[in-house]
C-alpha cells in the first residue's frame, strides 16, 4: 500500500507581487522516474475544485490564470505528486485574496526636476490600476545630514513637489505606494531606494 504512495510536496506557497500571482512548491525527490504535478483551485464563491492549466506539469511552479484575476475572490489551491499511477496527498494553501496579500513594489521614479526650494517628481505607479482604485504616495524626505529628521507627505497625483527646502543642499527621499481598497487596514508597498539631490542656488 504504502509503495502506491508518493511524498506530498512540501513549502506549498503562494508568491504574489504586484497582483501577478504564482503557486511555488519544493520537488519531490524520488529513486527513479520523472515526478509530475497537478494543480486545482477553488473560490469562496463556489466551493468546487477545478483545473487550472497546470495538470501533469513537470515545472514546480503554476501560475494563476487570467480567469482568477479579480482581486477581491478569496481562492484556495491545492497540489499533489503524480508518478504512473502513483499519487501524493493534496497539500492546500491557506485561503488567498490578491487586495490582502499580494506585495505591492516600489513606484518607479521617472524624473526629478530641481529648483533653489523644490523637488518635482513624476512616477509611474507599479501595477495597472483598475477602475475604482485609490492609491496614496508616501513620500519620506530629509536632508542629507547626520542628523536626519524625516518628514512625510502625502500625494494621490503621479505628479507632486517638495516644497520649503533651502538651496545649495542634499535632500533624500523614498516613496512607497499605499492602495485603498473597503478593506483595513489597507495595503501598504514596499519603499523605493532613496534618491538624492541637491537643491540649486535662487
Amino acid at each position: 500500500e504504502s509503495s502506491l504512495h508518493l511524498p506530498a510536496p512540501k513549502d506549498v506557497m503562494i508568491y504574489s507581487y504586484n497582483f501577478r500571482s504564482l503557486l511555488r512548491w519544493s520537488p519531490v525527490k524520488v529513486d527513479r522516474g520523472l515526478v509530475l504535478y497537478t494543480v486545482h483551485f477553488k473560490t469562496g464563491a463556489y466551493n468546487q475544485w477545478e483545473e487550472i492549466n497546470c495538470t501533469r506539469i513537470a515545472q514546480t511552479e503554476c501560475n494563476f490564470p487570467w480567469s482568477l484575476k479579480e482581486r477581491c475572490w478569496t481562492v484556495v489551491l491545492r497540489v499533489r505528486a503524480e508518478l504512473g499511477q502513483m499519487t501524493s496527498d493534496w497539500v492546500k494553501t491557506e485561503p488567498f485574496v490578491a487586495e490582502r496579500n499580494t506585495i505591492i513594489g516600489p513606484p518607479k521614479v521617472n524624473s526629478v526636476t530641481v529648483s533653489s526650494d523644490s523637488l518635482l517628481i513624476s512616477v509611474t505607479p507599479p501595477f495597472r490600476s483598475e477602475a475604482g482604485d485609490l492609491l496614496q504616495y508616501h513620500v519620506s524626505y530629509w536632508e542629507n545630514t547626520t542628523s536626519t529628521t524625516e518628514k512625510e507627505i502625502k500625494m494621490s497625483n503621479t505628479v507632486f513637489k517638495i516644497t520649503d527646502l533651502k538651496e545649495l543642499t542634499l535632500y533624500c527621499f523614498r516613496i512607497q505606494v499605499e492602495l485603498r481598497t473597503h478593506l483595513d487596514p489597507q495595503l501598504l508597498g514596499l519603499q523605493s531606494a532613496p534618491e538624492c539631490y541637491r537643491t540649486t542656488i535662487s
